[in-house]
């Protein structure tokens, strides 16, 4: 099987993936629900992905890469930014990725594990790209920042983003046991809590 024909068949899988993660869970997907998704059969998914973690993390990749590619265009596009408009324009690239930080807030140990290791380098290759992409952002617009600050930033905002799906997606469950428990909350989207975060973290 040619290149082009495998690479067309993986995009396929990753795409019905996608579609199924829009509204369930990652533990309410197998890889039968994956496989009705597609033009070819259930075993035929094998051929190209052993588990469905490996799907998964090919999902999780594809979500860098774009993230990676908006970032590209943020760096080219601006010469000059403040704090507050690399927030701005941080934070709508973060609020396009809905998939990219449920991803994230998941249990990622066991998704690792139970992939191969030749698609777990890939992963953190694009993992990689996008914490150097975010750096080349701060090199060129912060010159006051040290290199100790930019790392600080970096080690500090990739953890934050880990927090950013389960605090802005609250299911009336959760609603519900927050308010009997008391527990104060302050529903924020995706944007205002990443452009608060990255305020703070650049202050």
């Amino acid at each position: 099987m040619g290149k082009e024909i495998v690479d067309i068949r993986r995009e396929e899988i990753i795409n019905a993936c996608e579609k199924l993660y829009e509204n369930n869970n990652f533990k309410d997907i197998t890889i039968k629900n994956i496989g009705e998704e597609t033009t070819f059969s259930r075993t035929s998914i094998y051929n190209y992905y052993q588990t469905k973690e490996e799907i998964f993390l090919a999902l999780f990749q594809r979500e860098y890469e774009r993230w990676v590619e908006e970032l590209e265009e943020v760096y080219n596009q601006n010469s000059k930014m403040t704090k507050e408009m690399f927030a701005d324009k941080l934070a709508h690239t973060i609020e396009k990725r809905k998939n990219l930080l449920k991803l994230l807030s998941m249990n990622m140990y066991d998704m690792e594990e139970n992939s191969r290791a030749e698609a777990l380098v890939e992963f953190k290759e694009a993992y990689g790209t996008a914490i150097k992409t975010v750096r080349k952002c701060l090199d060129k617009y912060f010159d006051d920042m040290t290199e100790e600050e930019k790392k600080d930033f970096i080690f500090s905002f990739f953890p934050f983003m880990y927090g950013i799906y389960p605090y802005t997606f609250v299911t009336d469950k959760q609603k519900e046991a927050m308010k009997k428990a008391k527990v104060p909350f302050e529903y924020l989207t995706i944007y205002e809590i990443t452009y608060k975060g990255i305020l703070k973290l650049l202050s």
